[in-house]
């Protein structure tokens, strides 16, 4: 692979990220934004376009460019997808890259002021077809800029190992989903720590709620659940996930205690329905296939609380709605104003035009 050293050119930005679902087309997404706002030209690309369902689908990209409002000039197309027929014709080649996809339209600037590239889900993924963070950055001749989620102070060790990857094409790191009881260590462990190793922290993202919840119609479709009532409430957001399996005084206190919540109990449970329906509840999952009661289904629509039923058990139907909280995507406009409240509180953008050797239009600065 060519030299990973410093970009000659500053006018790509890859932003990628050490782990799946790190929040990495959010703070993109986020970041265009406030550059559009700056006064900046911006377009927006993504080499290796992420396979949903099987096939070459990729609806982040869409709402992506529908978001930046970006004419059809400004949009550089993926050149292939992660898939298993493109793996497949990649390991048939023996080694050699088919010919029939390339990085040289990324190449070709468009006249935009600075194109912003997604990366792939982590540092490894798109090895085999030559378009890893790495490959993309040096065969475009891009800097990069990471995103991780907080888990612990071993994301340290993940930056590290990135730089040393990377190299002086990593011109800055971000922190994302930092819960609030770590944001001091962060601060004043972490990034201090980054600085003098040579990677700069260009923002300390908080947890939001927001960016964590998913709407009631994912629920709905990760568990191919029954609507019994209030379909037209689907959109409704859910923060938090609530087990109803306790007695109903102590269900109550519990409910009390979170917000939004999608609450996991037995149909035949109708006392903990009916509690849940008092909280702040955004939808109740009926396990069991059991039917709920008249008087729950009233009370229900007229709270305007969606009702869904699933034949699983109550074990597994939360653990099935738990992995869709780890794999949210950006697709309500709620989540878009939460990441540019974000972008513009916590990111340096000043440090990164300053990395990258841009600056703003005269009529914006």
């Amino acid at each position: 692979m060519p030299s990973l050293a410093k970009p000659s050119s500053a006018k790509r930005l890859v932003i990628g990220s050490t782990e799946s679902y790190s929040g990495k087309s959010a703070v993109l997404l986020g970041v265009g934004l406030q550059l559009q706002a700056a006064g900046m030209d911006i377009g927006f690309g993504k080499p290796m376009g992420s396979s949903i369902g099987g096939n070459d689908a990729d609806p982040d990209l869409d709402f992506i460019v529908k978001t930046l409002k970006l004419s059809a000039a400004r949009f550089y197309p993926p050149s292939i997808s992660l898939t298993e027929t493109a793996v497949a014709d990649r390991l048939a080649h023996g080694g050699q890259v088919p010919t029939h996809y390339s990085l040289q339209s990324y190449t070709e600037c468009r006249g935009e002021d600075l194109l912003l590239l997604e990366g792939p889900g982590n540092l490894t993924e798109g090895t085999l077809l030559s378009l890893s963070v790495a490959h993309i950055a040096v065969e475009i001749d891009a800097a990069v800029l990471l995103v991780t989620r907080y888990d612990s102070l071993l994301l340290v060790d993940r930056l590290l190992a990135a730089k040393a990857q990377l190299g002086a094409r990593l011109i800055g790191v971000i922190v994302n989903d930092i819960p609030a009881d770590a944001a001091e260590s962060c601060a004043e462990l972490a990034r201090p720590f980054l600085e003098s190793q040579g990677i700069p922290v260009l923002a300390l993202l908080p947890r939001s709620p927001i960016m964590r919840s998913v709407t009631v119609r994912e629920i709905v479709a990760r568990l191919n659940a029954e609507v019994l009532c209030c379909p037209n409430r689907l959109d409704l957001m859910v923060e938090t996930l609530t087990i109803g399996a306790m007695n109903v005084n102590s269900a109550l206190r519990y409910f009390r205690k979170a917000t939004n919540m999608a609450v996991v109990t037995g149909g035949d449970r109708t006392d903990i329905q009916f509690a849940a329906l008092e909280t702040s509840t955004q939808c109740l999952v009926l396990t069991g296939q059991i039917p709920p009661s008249p008087e729950i289904l009233e009370r229900a629509s007229d709270l305007e609380v969606p009702i869904v039923s699933v034949d699983s058990d109550t074990l597994s139907t939360v653990e099935r709605i738990d992995e869709l909280f780890g794999q949210v995507r950006l697709h309500e406009p709620i989540k878009v104003r939460c990441i540019q409240d974000l972008i513009a509180t916590h990111f340096d953008m000043e440090r990164l035009l300053q990395l990258l050797d841009l600056k703003l239009p005269v009529s914006a600065s």
